[in-house]
């Protein structure tokens, strides 16, 4: 039997894998166990309220949620789990500029949050979602740490390139 699942990555239609796989890739390279599924609040609306229902009891301890258009599923999903929501607004082809998705997802009544991250920001979807996990899990924390050391030891690479072809660069 493999690890429990711990995140849910889920998305209206399979028009959003291409930005909802960002979340994945950054659950896997921290090792995460994590589940990904398609939920269209409006074509299979008695699989979101089961999915939404449900998911705290198989163990789940987030959800990231995205969608275009419309974009009802993560508020749905919000109004029916009682598990942190992360909402990825998505520029999709039925989108207005995405602002339609963004509004959507983070214009929530009060007492339904949806956390909401940038347009097409599934990366940063999957990497909050992880320190939320990270809270009460040691080695997520540690994991986590190393990840933004790593993202700052990138930027000083890039920075001492910059230095090497004769830009004035900032130091300490």
């Amino acid at each position: 039997m493999g690890k429990k699942m711990l995140i849910s990555i889920v998305m209206g239609s399979d028009s959003d894998l291409p930005v909802m796989k960002q979340a994945a890739e950054v659950l896997e390279q921290l090792n995460i166990p994590f589940e990904l599924t398609i939920v269209s609040a409006h074509r299979t609306p008695h699989r979101l309220v089961e999915f939404s229902e449900n998911a705290h009891k198989r163990g789940i301890k987030v959800i990231i949620a995205g969608a275009g258009g419309a974009a009802h599923l993560p508020g749905m999903v919000a109004s029916m789990s009682p598990l942190p929501i992360i909402g990825v607004p998505i520029k999709s082809s039925n989108s207005i500029d995405g602002w339609d998705s963004i509004l959507s997802i983070l214009q929530m009544p009060s007492g339904v949050p949806v956390a909401t991250v940038a347009l097409n920001g599934a990366k940063n979807a999957g990497i909050l979602a992880a320190q939320i996990i990270g809270c009460s899990d040691k080695k997520v924390m540690n994991d986590i740490i190393k990840f933004k050391e790593n993202l700052a030891k990138e930027v000083e690479k890039k920075y001492k390139r910059l230095e090497k072809v004769g830009y004035k660069v900032y130091k300490k």
